[in-house]
C-alpha cells in the first residue's frame, strides 16, 4: 500500500472487518418486534459501544422523530399525574402556551375583579344580604317592644329582658310584681327567646347564600376572562385531543379557584409562607417537559447510560424537605435513560448495569410491560414511607443495545433465562481477523482514522509497517492481526508524544518503538525482580551444563496487562514402587485440575509404551522447584514427561535448552498459549548470562504460527546465538536435549539398546521384577532364576 504518511489514506468506517457483528447489529435494528434487542460481546478494550454508535445512529436517522411527552396536573387526583403524548417538537409549545395562560389571567382577572361594574354589583349583594339581617333583627325588636320586652346586647352574647315605661325592670322590681304578671312576662320572654333563635341561626344561612352569590358573580366575571385566555392558549392544539382535554379540565378549577389570582401577602394558600412553597399556587397549571424531539420529525435519539441506576434509569420523582416533611409534586418528575431514548436506542454496559441493584429487573419489567414505570428504591427496601406520586406510565418503544464482555454474557445467559427472551440477537465481535495485504491495508486505514479522531501526529509508512507488526504480536499470532484498537490507540498517543518531543512533524519507526520499550519499561519491575533472583543464584536456574532428572520449563505470569515468561526448573525422582507419579503441587494443593489433568496423562503414556507385559512399577514425584504460588495449566506437561524420562533412563538432560508444549498420551506435542513471552523470557536471562550460541528453546510445532517475537530476539537467531527448535512428537524433544536417539520399537518388540526409550523401558522392567521379587518372596526370585 503506497502512502507517504496515514494523512494520504482515506478513514475507515466503524465496524470495518466485523461482518458478523455489523449483519447482527442491522438485523437487531431492523425488526421493530418486541424481544429483538442486542447484546454486543466482545473483549473488554474492544471499543465495542464506540464502535457500534455511528452504525446505530445512522439507522436511528432513518426513523422518524418520537413523540414528545410531558407531564401534567391531574385535577381530579393530583397524586397521580397524567402523561401525554405530542408530536415531535409540539411540548415546548403546550408549556409555552401555559406559560402564556397564566401571565394573561395574573394581569387581567385582578383587573376585571377591581372594575367600577363588578365593585357595583358586588356592593349590591352585600348591602342586600346586610340589610336583610339587620330587618330580620328590627321586625324582632319592634315585636319584643310591643310585647313589653326588650332584647339586649351582653358581653356573654343576647339576652331579653321585662320593660316598663320604655325601661329594663331590675329583678328586685319585677319580683314586686303580681304573679300573674310575672307570669305572663316569662311567657313572653320565653317566646322572645325562640324567636331571637331562629333569627340567629338565619345569619350563617344568609351569609352562605351571600357567599354563594358573590361566588357566582366571581366565576361569571371571571369566566368571560379565562373563556378567552382558554381559547387562545388551546387554538393551536385543536389536532390533540388529550391537550384539549387537559384544557377543560383547567378551566373549571380556574373558575374553582379564581381567589389564587387576587390573592396578596406571604401567605399562600396551602399555609405556608411563599418562600417555602416548592414553586407558587400556579404550579398546578404548569406543563412538566419530561423529553422534546426536534420540531423537524427526522431521526430517532441514540442514547448511552453510563451510570444505569434505577432512577437514571426508569426516571425519578424528586423530594424537598419542607418544615421537616417530604413534598413534591408533577414539575419534580425527571425523566430516565428509557424516557430520553423511547422511540430510538439505548445503549448500557452490561457490567455496570448488573453491578446496580434493582436496575435489571427495572429493565426486564419495561421490556415485559412494554411501558416505563417509574419506580423508587426507597419504597423497595423500606427507607420511607412517605407519600409519593404515582405518575402515568409511559409506552416504551425503544431498542436496547447491552455492551459485555462475553464471560457476562454466557453467565448471565445460563443463570437467567430471561436473556434469550428479551435480547434475541447477539453480535459477536472478533478479536483479530486475518493477516493479508488487504487486512493490513485495512488496519492502515483504522491507524489513520484514530489518528484523525484523536488529533495525532500522522504516522508514516514505517510506523505503520511497525503498528501492523505489534498488532499481530497482540493477537499471538502472526497470521492475525488485533482488532483490539484500544491497546493500538494508546501506542499511538505515546508514539506520538515522543515524536513530538523529537521535533517530528510525523510518527516515525522509531517513535512507535520507543514508545514500545517505554511500555515495557514502566511495569517491567516483577520481570527484572524475578530475573535479578535467578542471576544471584537465589532461584536456581542452570543455563549451561547437563542434570539428569532436571529440565527447565517455562511459564508466563500476567500481572494486570503485562505478561512476562520466566523459567522454572522441574524436578523428578524414581524408583520401584505400585505405579504412580506423585504430583507434588497437586499434594499441597497448589496444583490447578489443568495441571492435575497434564500429570495423570503422563501416567497413561507411560503404561501405553513401556513394559507392556507387566504392570507398571513406577513411584515418581514430580515438583516445580521454588515454585511458592499455584501453578495451573499443561503447557509444562511435556517438560515434566522428560523429566522423568531422564530420571529413568539416567540420561543428562541440556541446561541450555528450555521447553513448554502439552502432551498427549501418544506423545504429541500440542500447542500452548504465551509462546513469546516464554521464548522471551529465557532469552533474556540467557542474554543476561551471556548467549553460547548452543541456547535454545523447544517449542509445538503447532506454535511457529504464533511467532512473533522481539527485535533482538529475532536477529540472535539469524546469527545464530540463541536457537528455537520446533518439535512435534516427545521423542523429537527427547533426543534433542538429552543427546541421543529416541528409538523405534522393532519388530520383536524391543528398541534399540542404548536408546532413551530403550533406557527407559529397561529401567521399568528391573522396577517390574523388583516388585514381583518384594510381593512373591523366594519363589518368585526362583522362578525369576529359572
Amino acid at each position: 500500500m503506497a502512502f507517504t504518511t496515514t494523512d494520504d489514506l482515506e478513514p475507515l468506517q466503524a465496524l470495518a472487518a466485523q461482518d458478523r457483528a455489523h449483519e447482527a447489529i442491522r438485523l437487531g435494528t431492523s425488526i421493530a418486534t418486541r424481544g429483538f434487542n442486542i447484546f454486543a460481546i466482545g473483549q473488554g478494550d474492544g471499543r465495542i459501544s464506540e464502535s457500534i454508535k455511528s452504525l446505530l445512529t445512522e439507522a436511528a436517522a432513518q426513523r422518524m422523530a418520537p413523540n414528545d411527552w410531558v407531564y401534567v396536573n391531574n385535577f381530579a387526583a393530583p397524586h397521580h399525574p397524567l402523561a401525554i403524548a405530542l408530536p415531535p417538537g409540539r411540548a415546548p409549545a403546550f408549556d409555552t402556551a401555559a406559560v402564556q395562560l397564566l401571565d394573561d389571567l395574573r394581569a387581567a382577572l385582578p383587573a376585571v375583579f377591581e372594575s367600577e361594574d363588578y365593585q357595583r354589583r358586588r356592593g349590591a349583594i352585600d348591602s342586600s344580604f346586610h340589610g336583610q339581617a339587620e330587618r330580620a333583627f328590627e321586625a324582632l325588636g319592634t315585636k319584643a317592644t310591643a310585647k313589653g320586652v326588650a332584647i339586649l346586647r351582653t358581653p356573654m352574647g343576647f339576652a331579653v329582658a321585662p320593660t316598663q315605661d320604655g325601661k329594663v325592670v331590675t329583678p328586685d322590681e319585677f319580683a314586686t310584681w303580681p304573679e300573674e304578671r310575672q307570669r305572663t312576662v316569662r311567657e313572653t320572654v320565653g317566646q322572645t327567646e325562640k324567636e331571637l333563635e331562629e333569627t340567629l341561626r338565619s345569619i350563617p344561612r344568609i351569609e352562605k347564600e351571600r357567599r354563594d352569590a358573590v361566588r357566582a358573580l366571581d366565576r361569571e366575571t371571571a369566566k368571560v376572562v379565562i373563556d378567552q385566555a382558554i381559547a387562545e392558549a388551546s387554538s393551536p392544539f385543536v389536532d390533540l385531543p388529550r391537550v384539549i382535554e387537559y384544557f377543560a379540565a383547567a378551566h373549571a378549577d380556574l373558575l374553582e379557584n379564581v381567589h389564587l389570582f387576587l390573592e396578596t401577602g406571604t401567605q399562600g394558600p396551602e399555609g405556608m409562607p411563599a418562600g417555602l412553597r416548592i414553586g407558587t399556587s400556579f404550579d398546578r397549571y404548569d406543563v412538566n417537559v419530561l423529553v422534546s424531539q426536534p420540531a423537524d420529525g427526522h431521526g430517532a435519539p441514540v442514547v448511552e447510560e453510563l451510570h444505569p441506576t434505577l432512577s437514571n434509569l426508569v426516571g425519578r420523582i424528586e423530594h424537598l424537605s419542607v418544615q421537616g416533611a417530604l413534598v413534591t409534586n408533577f414539575r419534580m418528575i425527571k425523566a430516565g435513560a428509557l424516557h430520553r431514548a423511547n422511540g430510538g436506542t439505548l445503549i448500557i454496559d452490561a457490567r455496570a448495569l448488573l453491578t446496580e441493584p434493582f436496575s435489571w429487573a427495572a429493565l426486564k419489567r419495561a421490556l415485559v410491560q412494554n411501558h416505563i414505570a417509574i419506580e423508587d428504591v426507597a419504597q423497595f427496601i423500606g427507607l420511607t414511607t412517605t407519600v409519593s406520586l404515582e405518575p402515568d406510565p409511559i409506552a416504551l418503544d425503544c431498542k436496547i443495545v447491552l455492551v459485555g464482555e462475553r464471560l457476562i454474557y454466557y453467565l448471565l445467559a445460563e443463570l437467567d433465562p430471561d436473556l434469550e427472551r428479551h435480547f434475541k440477537v447477539l453480535a459477536d465481535f472478533d478479536d483479530d481477523m486475518p493477516r493479508s495485504l488487504e487486512t493490513e491495508a485495512m488496519l492502515a486505514r483504522m491507524v489513520a482514522t484514530v489518528a484523525r479522531r484523536e488529533q495525532l501526529r500522522p504516522l508514516d509508512h514505517g510506523a505503520v509497517a511497525r503498528v501492523v507488526e505489534y498488532a499481530a504480536r497482540l493477537s499471538d499470532d502472526s497470521a492475525r492481526l488485533t482488532l483490539l484498537m484500544e491497546r493500538l490507540r494508546d501506542l499511538m498517543a505515546e508514539a506520538s508524544h515522543w515524536a513530538a518531543t523529537a521535533g517530528h512533524d510525523a510518527i516515525g519507526r522509531d517513535d512507535v518503538e520507543r514508545a514500545i520499550r517505554e511500555q515495557r519499561r514502566r511495569v517491567a519491575r516483577p520481570e527484572e525482580r524475578s530475573r535479578e533472583a535467578i542471576l544471584r543464584d537465589i532461584a536456581l536456574i542452570d543455563t549451561t551444563g547437563e542434570r539428569i532428572g532436571q529440565v527447565n520449563g517455562l511459564s508466563v505470569l500476567s500481572l494486570g496487562a503485562h505478561a512476562f515468561g520466566r523459567p522454572s526448573r522441574i524436578t523428578a525422582r524414581v524408583r520401584a514402587g505400585g505405579g504412580r507419579i506423585l504430583d507434588i503441587e497437586r499434594e499441597v494443593k497448589l496444583g490447578g485440575p489443568l495441571h492435575s489433568k497434564g500429570v495423570l496423562i503422563l501416567s497413561g503414556f507411560l503404561a501405553g509404551r513401556f513394559a507392556l507385559d507387566a504392570p507398571i512399577s513406577l513411584q515418581a514425584s514430580l515438583v516445580f522447584e521454588q515454585s511458592y504460588g499455584g501453578v495451573e495449566g499443561d503447557s509444562a506437561s511435556t517438560a515434566e514427561l522428560l523429566t522423568l524420562l531422564s530420571a529413568l533412563a539416567e540420561l543428562p538432560v541440556r541446561q541450555d535448552l528450555a521447553i513448554t508444549g502439552s502432551v498427549n498420551q501418544h506423545g504429541d506435542i500440542q500447542a500452548i498459549g504465551g509462546v513469546n513471552e516464554k521464548i522471551e523470557g529465557f532469552f533474556d536471562l540467557c542474554h543476561a548470562r551471556g548467549l553460547t550460541g548452543t541456547q535454545g528453546v523447544l517449542i509445538p510445532q503447532a506454535n511457529v504460527q504464533h511467532l512473533m517475537l522481539r527485535a533482538d530476539v529475532v536477529e540472535a537467531c539469524a546469527a545464530g546465538r540463541f536457537a528455537i527448535h520446533a518439535v512435534r512428537h516427545v521423542d523429537e524433544a527427547a533426543a534433542l536435549i538429552m543427546g541421543q536417539p529416541a528409538g523405534a520399537r522393532a519388530a520383536d518388540g524391543t528398541y534399540p539398546e542404548g536408546s532413551v526409550n530403550g533406557l527407559v523401558e529397561a529401567k521399568l522392567r528391573r522396577f517390574a521384577t523388583l516388585r514381583r521379587n518384594m510381593e512373591g518372596g523366594p519363589a518368585a526370585e526362583a522362578e525369576e532364576r529359572q
